[in-house]
């Protein structure tokens, strides 16, 4: 064993002992992690990594989710809502500028069904995902709100829409949605400005986040790994700040090109990063609720379970129509079939428990929501 790997091992059993580590510990350990290796293209084996830093952290984060939660793995049903963006993202395959994406707006009809569709399959918690699409008004929300909240008792709504203005987030809370899932991208400002038009604003971001959280919403944040220009100092900066967050809710997933946007030719983050940070994330944030993201299934078939295996415990399949599923092109070779279909509730079930888990169909709240819950 390194000198390095043992200070890291000590950095590691201070976490899941539950001690707050500074900004360079986090960078320390990811360095460690990584053998000095560069993030962005980072490769895939775990044979260039410390194998036993993610071994000891996996762990960790898999027996503190298991005091936490037990085996649960919460289903969440994710309808993809519309793919029209009025912001400009480098990274984003639904960018404005992007005159390639075949672009859909659900109804709120539609959305009403396939909500009742996987109310019928056990399904309760919904997801409404899209881009910042001014079609939906604050007006249309709150009333589709209002009618799945009626016609699904018990069920919780997640609404992943992007930036929207205080009042506009305080009447969807009065509206009755639970939750609300903006990833912050980056916790480093310049980092951010990197990945983003000048107009769109870190301070505005951050700003969502505070306002979210004050208005009681359940929040969840979260970054990408491997994003052109990403080191281990900005990656120790997303630690930090989720651990001053505390959000109920943490996403996060490799950075994967989309053929079609700026960044097309860009290394796709690594998938053996993005498992250890799952696991550092967990370690940080014991009660959050943790997706394994989409993006993990795109650079793995098994990407989903691994994420299960190092510390996240929740998994969303999506409810959308499958005539638009492969219209949401957030990046390339995002799965939408098999367990990413929510209609496969037998071959999620299966995945679920090879990965050691057990499938929950409940709401699923995070343990520090007990106050934040809309009847």
């Amino acid at each position: 064993m390194t000198e390095n790997t043992a200070l890291s091992l000590s950095l590691l059993q201070s976490l899941a002992a539950g001690k707050k580590l500074s900004r360079s510990e986090y960078e320390s350990l990811i360095t460690s992690f990584m053998r000095g290796a560069d993030v962005c293209g980072a490769p895939d084996s775990f044979d260039a990594f410390d194998n036993a830093l993610y071994e000891y952290a996996r762990t960790a984060a898999l027996a503190k989710k298991r005091e936490r939660f037990g085996d649960d793995v919460y289903v969440r049903g994710l309808v993809e809502i519309s793919n029209y963006c009025k912001n400009d993202c480098l990274y984003c395959g639904i960018r404005k500028s992007n005159g390639e994406c075949d672009r859909y707006r659900l109804t709120p009809d539609v959305i009403i069904e396939r909500c009742r569709a996987g109310y019928a399959l056990g399904f309760r918690t919904f997801v409404f995902q899209g881009g910042e699409d001014p079609w939906f008004t604050d007006e249309r929300l709150c009333a589709l709100i209002r009618t799945v909240k009626s016609e699904c008792p018990g069920a919780a709504v997640t609404l992943s829409l992007g930036e929207r203005p205080r009042e506009s987030y305080a009447a969807l809370k009065a509206a009755g949605a639970d939750r609300y899932l903006l990833r912050h991208e980056t916790a480093d400002p310049k980092h951010y400005a990197s990945l983003h038009p000048p107009y769109q604003s870190f301070d505005d971001r951050m700003r969502c986040l505070r306002d979210l959280k004050e208005l009681g919403f359940q929040t969840g944040c979260g970054f990408m790994v491997g994003s052109p220009g990403q080191t281990a100092r900005t990656l120790a900066t997303d630690l930090e700040f989720i651990a001053s967050f505390q959000p109920e809710m943490v996403g996060i997933g490799p950075f994967v090109p989309q053929h079609s946007t700026p960044l097309a030719n860009e290394p796709h983050g690594s998938l053996a990063l993005t498992l250890f940070l799952v696991a550092l994330v967990r370690l940080t944030l014991p009660d959050g609720l943790l997706p394994a993201t989409t993006a993990l299934g795109a650079l793995s078939p098994d990407g989903r379970s691994l994420g299960l295996q190092s510390g996240a415990n929740v998994v969303m399949p999506n409810l959308s129509p499958p005539t638009v599923r492969a219209k949401y092109t957030l990046y390339d070779n995002k799965p939408s079939t098999g367990v990413e279909d929510a209609a496969k509730l037998e071959e999620l079930r299966a995945m679920i428990k090879k990965a050691g888990g057990r499938l929950e169909m409940g709401r699923g709240d995070a343990p520090s929501a007990k106050n934040k819950i809309s009847n």
